[in-house]
């Protein structure tokens, strides 16, 4: 073994050790009947506000855990139930573009499956580039496009968290998805649906990759998500995404947007967005 392979195993087993000394310390406040985790994008914090909180861990106070830079990011892990469900949610993510690499971005989620969860539901804002799409529409999301370079698998794996080369023909889960199809027509909610692309950030895209992202069947592009689902799916977990659109990402109309805008934009889908996600959870636990 190469001196460079020495040190990607040594680092690799203290990634490991890191990742179950956090979902020691996590474990003392979260129920063992805690089977679904919600993590929430950009703006997207009312349905936190629903959780019957148990226990607030802010990010600071928990071992290993990174820190979130984004300022519509709270930073914190909440414990509790929602619609008497157990649930623990995350309010506020991490991004490649704010200095982590792809295995600090899932660290979260390697604890969360470390802790037993078996679902993972996601919200995240995204611009849309499907022209039937309008600011505040809110997309299912039924498949993705990774083009952020990186991978949350790359390095030695650990086979008692998964495969080596896990499947990812189907990364967001039917049933799931028939679930939130069927939340949001009972609630006369109008839910797209389409493939996300995750891109790096943090600066937006051109017109030309506008096009380009069209063309290979994108239908909104965002900067989170991917490596996260990834890590989820490595780990067995049942993934269900929703993308809040944002902004408009049409070349020929195209405009500059503001953070104001776009948290002005899932602000308005927020009432929406929490009755799917509270049906979901609802069901499934």
């Amino acid at each position: 073994m190469s001196t460079s392979d020495s040190a990607g195993v040594r680092a690799a087993d203290v990634y490991v050790e890191h990742v179950h000394e956090t979902a020691d310390f996590i474990r003392r406040e979260l129920p063992a009947t805690t089977k679904i985790a919600l993590i929430l994008g950009t703006g997207l914090g009312r349905l936190a506000e629903e959780i019957e909180a148990s226990s607030i861990l802010e990010y600071d106070d928990i071992p290993h855990f990174p820190v979130s830079t984004v300022e519509s990011h709270h930073g914190r892990l909440i414990i509790g139930a929602l619609n008497a469900v157990p649930v623990v949610a995350m309010q506020g993510r991490f991004h490649l573009y704010e200095g982590y690499d792809a295995h600090d971005v899932t660290f979260p989620v390697r604890v969360l499956g470390e802790l037993g969860i078996e679902t993972l539901l996601i919200s995240n804002a995204a611009g849309g580039m499907n022209p039937l799409f309008k600011r505040a529409d809110m997309m299912l999301v039924t498949d993705h496009v990774n083009l952020q370079g990186a991978s949350p698998l790359s390095g030695p794996n650990n086979d008692s968290w998964g495969p080596r080369f896990p499947d990812m023909s189907e990364p967001y889960d039917v049933e799931l998805r028939k679930i939130a199809e069927n939340a949001a027509l009972a609630a006369r909610i109008e839910l797209q649906q389409g493939v996300y692309c995750a891109v790096t950030g943090p600066n937006l895209e051109t017109k030309a990759e506008y096009r380009f992202l069209r063309r290979i069947g994108a239908d909104a592009v965002g900067m989170s998500t991917v490596p996260e689902v990834i890590v989820a799916r490595h780990m067995g977990m049942r993934c269900m995404a929703i993308s809040v659109i944002t902004d408009e990402c049409f070349p020929d109309t195209l405009e500059e947007v503001s953070i104001e805008e776009v948290l002005a934009a899932a602000a308005h889908a927020e009432p929406d967005l929490t009755k799917i996600f509270r049906r979901v959870v609802r069901e499934v636990g």
